[in-house]
């Protein structure tokens, strides 16, 4: 299992999103393995950030395909660091998100490239950023995925070997609350209570959750105030919504809207910063015939799942693209110091996309 001892190689270097350092050498060594295999480079050259990488082949009739990853993850330096294993499981900064898919791809790759038979109609785009919300790359993604008609991205396989067919939409707020400070002892009723009115919103933006349609609304952090003897200010609120399904983002957005723009308490005011940060992947009838045929090419029973989290699948499946997510190994703990993957995953991945490329260079 040689790709074990490449995976190890990429996990050893840590590719957190800002150190790109970091990331430009990860990016770098699947870039020597890549152009082995004959793909052409085109670099998307960053100054902050890791570079974006887009691998191509030559093109004829058929369909054409993008397999998506990306190199970044969210661990800085020294503070989960290495790669191990056992008989089961590696372990490692990224070894199911999503390194570890990376590596799926790059083997099921070499596994149908051969001197005589070059690869053809496959593409492999790696992001740097994803892991902060690509907010840097997912135009370019956007853009490069008006030339496919598939894609296959490499984030981890559900428990039981899913597939993603669908992702929430998120969005990301800040709320700004300005009021009116006042000694609370001796002005009490001079003063406008940005804390108070952050009270008022917090109940509001919460009440419009709805777990049945699989939508929430969570403020996850509040900062407000200056001391106990002053009537507070100011007031911030981090807010995040998610949901399944555009006629909710519709309802929240234009309740979002409402809240901002009501004062709870009189002489405060609100200012509203952030948006969407990814749109909403749904299960469409294009994956099911999809689907259908990938359980002919590879001869096996291929189940499916929602989640909640988002990836850059949902980049490329609003752009009306044919896409499936979760073709990395199956793995948990990821995004914590407890991130493993199954060795025996591995395995089942590699085989089951080698044969599905390997029948799309026979089309």
């Amino acid at each position: 299992m040689k790709y074990l001892d490449d995976l190890e190689k990429i996990i050893n270097i840590n590719s957190y999103t800002k150190n790109k350092n970091g990331v430009d050498l990860v990016g770098q060594i699947m870039s020597d393995w890549l152009l082995e295999l004959g793909f052409e480079r085109t670099v998307f050259t960053r100054n902050e950030i890791g570079n974006h990488l887009l691998f191509t082949t030559p093109k004829k009739n058929g369909h054409k395909i993008l397999l998506l990853g990306h190199n970044d993850t969210v661990f800085p330096p020294n503070t989960f660091e290495g790669f191990s294993h056992d008989n089961t499981w590696v372990y490692g900064p990224g070894v199911c998100d999503m390194k570890g898919g990376n590596i799926v791809a790059l083997q099921a790759l070499r596994n149908i490239f051969n001197e005589k038979n070059n690869i053809f109609n496959i593409d492999f785009l790696l992001v740097s950023d994803e892991e902060t919300g690509s907010d840097d790359s997912k135009e370019i993604t956007a853009e490069l995925a008006k030339n496919y008609d598939l894609c296959f991205v490499f984030e981890a396989a559900g428990e039981k070997m899913e597939l993603v067919t669908a992702r929430k939409g998120v969005g990301t707020y800040s709320i700004f609350i300005e009021g009116i400070a006042a000694h609370a002892g001796t002005s009490y009723l001079k003063g406008s209570d940005a804390n108070l009115e952050a009270t008022y919103k917090l109940q509001k933006l919460v009440e419009l959750t709805n777990l049945e349609l699989g939508t929430t609304v969570n403020v996850g952090k509040i900062k407000g105030g200056v001391g106990a003897n002053t009537i507070s200010p100011k007031c911030e609120m981090l807010l995040e919504i998610r949901y399944s399904k555009n006629e909710e983002k519709e309802r929240l957005e234009k309740n979002l809207d409402e809240i901002i723009n009501t004062s709870y308490v009189k002489g405060t005011r609100t200012n509203l910063k952030g948006g969407i940060q990814r749109e909403v992947m749904e299960s469409n009838s294009n994956q099911n015939e999809l689907l259908t045929l990938l359980e002919s090419i590879t001869n096996e029973k291929i189940l499916t799942e929602h989640r909640g989290g988002v990836s850059d699948a949902n980049i490329v499946s609003n752009c009306g693209i044919t896409t499936l997510d979760g073709f990395g190994p199956y793995g948990d703990g990821d995004h914590t110091k407890k991130e493993r993957a199954l060795k025996s995953s591995f395995e089942q991945r590699i085989e089951m996309m080698t044969k599905i490329l390997k029948y799309f260079q026979t089309k």
